[in-house]
């Protein structure tokens, strides 16, 4: 089955510093299964996973000065 028939889409993540990350997944636990793959725990434990942002690509260059 191809992937283009499962939709994704871009998040934002609220880290404890104030700063974002960026995210990608077909829903917002979806994208945070992938950032644990690739993040350390103590990282991990930066990120408030009940605050985020859904948003476009088109509109990703908006908060790139936010991205920490």
């Amino acid at each position: 089955m191809s992937s283009f028939s499962n939709p994704h889409f871009m998040y934002l993540f609220s880290l404890k510093n104030g700063k974002r990350k960026l995210a990608y997944g077909q829903s917002p636990e979806d994208a945070l299964e992938i950032l644990r793959m690739r993040l350390s725990e103590p990282e991990m434990s930066e990120i408030l996973t009940d605050q985020y942002l859904k948003i476009n690509q088109r509109e990703l260059q908006q908060y790139v000065s936010d991205l920490g």
